[in-house]
């Protein structure tokens, strides 16, 4: 009896395994074979060529590789680091405040379900130089305007903002569900030894909801390194490629340069980046819960 367990779990996992299979495990591989060709959108099937490895060298070769990786570092701190600061301020509101009204909290996580082309598009009108409502504001208040969008200087920042302020209330949910885990008990009993709020934050919710920020960091840093559709409707990669990320390099290689190969290859460095990363949690995630 207990030998039919086993295949009646498999077919229930068999139709989540053939999506996954159709549309991630097959694209890899043809994504990696692809990676040693010269194939690229016009080419015959016959006139393809095995390269070996001197796609890969030569995106190494490329700085502009290597701009991109910087981008793309830059903007991985610049949007995790906040995210999670808001985030965990907002949730701490919101949990100290128990009359708190639910619309907040929907206002608050409204941004994360709304379709990152339509934010973009809003965003393009508040960035806007000489109309945009964030230069009004520094008009009226007899400050420069700023090229939100159009200086090399700033264009990241701009993106930054637009990918925090769509994410601050995912990260304030995550954190939200964590605090109401944590047992009362701890809280009351700091409080009867007179700890304030600053203390019972740093030594007891930080600590209680490490797991969280562990998990809010790396799957942040994966989100960011495949930002791709605030770029692409803000800024186009520009201006003179400041805000040209890795999945942004793939795109041009891919769809403007049509070099297929060098694009598989860059598709495959980053997969190795997201999954090292991927790994890297577990490995902590796992090692933390063993020594518990």
């Amino acid at each position: 009896m207990n030998k039919t367990i086993p295949i009646k779990i498999s077919l229930y996992i068999l139709p989540a395994c053939i999506p996954m299979l159709l549309f991630w495990f097959i694209p890899i591989f043809v994504t990696f074979g692809i990676s040693f060709t010269n194939w690229d959108y016009m080419t015959e099937l016959s006139r393809i060529r095995f390269l070996g490895v001197k796609n890969y060298i030569s995106i190494f070769k490329d700085i502009r590789f290597y701009q991109c990786l910087l981008n793309t570092l830059a903007f991985t701190i610049g949007t995790v680091l906040p995210m999670m600061l808001i985030g965990f301020t907002l949730a701490q509101l919101i949990y100290s405040h128990k009359k708190e009204h639910p619309i907040f909290r929907i206002l608050l996580f409204s941004p994360w379900v709304t379709p990152t082309v339509a934010i973009s598009i809003v965003w393009i009108f508040l960035f806007d130089t000489d109309q945009g409502f964030l230069n009004q504001i520094l008009s009226y208040l007899n400050v420069s305007k700023v090229p939100w969008l159009t200086s090399s200087k700033v264009a990241l920042i701009s993106v930054m903002l637009v990918t925090v302020w769509k994410s601050a209330g995912y990260a304030m949910v995550i954190f939200l569900g964590a605090l109401h885990r944590i047992p009362k008990s701890l809280f009351e009993a700091a409080s009867m030894d007179g700890a304030g709020t600053l203390e019972k934050i740093w030594f007891i919710t930080l600590p209680e909801i490490r797991n969280t920020i562990l998990f809010l960091i790396f799957t942040g840093t994966v989100s960011s390194i495949r930002a791709y559709d605030q770029i692409q409707i803000l800024t186009q990669g520009g201006p003179s490629g400041s805000t040209r990320t890795l999945i942004y390099y793939f795109y041009q290689l891919g769809f403007e340069e049509f070099d297929t190969g060098k694009a598989s290859a860059t598709a495959i460095i980053i997969l190795i980046i997201t999954v090292s990363i991927s790994a890297v949690q577990f490995m902590i995630l796992s090692k933390k819960e063993s020594s518990r």
